[in-house]
C-alpha cells in the first residue's frame, strides 16, 4: 500500500508559478513511477506528467510541456510538480498518483492522493 498526500496548491495570477509536492508513505518509493493528473470542473481527469522510479525518464502532456517540470527526491519520498507560466486553463484539482508500472501510471495508476486545488486567475 502507498499513501499519497499532496500540498502546495493555491491561488495564483496568470503567468505565475506554483510548486506542488506529494509525500508518499512506504520504504519502496524508488520502485514506483510517480505522476500528476488534474481534473477541471465539468471535465474528466487528465494526465499531466510522469517520472520513472529513478527519475531519469519523464513524460508530459502536450498542454504543459515546456511549462511544467516533474521531479522527485527518493531520499524524502517526495515528488514535485513545478508549474510555471500558469494559465487560467490550468485551474483544476491536481492529483498525485503512483504505480509500479511507468506505462500503466499514465492510464490507470494503482494509487491516488486526495488532490490539491490550483486556481489561476486571469
Amino acid at each position: 500500500q502507498v499513501q499519497l498526500v499532496e500540498s502546495g496548491g493555491g491561488l495564483v495570477q496568470a503567468g505565475g508559478s506554483l510548486r506542488l509536492s506529494c509525500a508518499a508513505s512506504g520504504r519502496t518509493f524508488s520502485s514506483y513511477a510517480m505522476g500528476w493528473f488534474r481534473q477541471a470542473p465539468g471535465k474528466e481527469r487528465e494526465f499531466v506528467a510522469v517520472i520513472s522510479g529513478s527519475g531519469r525518464i519523464t513524460y508530459y502532456a502536450d498542454s504543459v510541456k515546456g511549462r511544467f517540470t516533474i521531479s522527485r527526491d527518493n531520499a524524502k519520498n517526495t515528488v514535485y510538480l513545478q508549474m510555471n507560466s500558469l494559465k487560467p486553463e490550468d485551474t483544476a484539482v491536481y492529483y498525485c498518483a503512483a504505480d509500479n508500472s511507468f506505462v500503466l501510471l499514465r492510464s490507470a495508476p494503482a494509487y491516488w492522493g486526495q488532490g490539491t486545488q490550483v486556481t489561476v486567475s486571469s
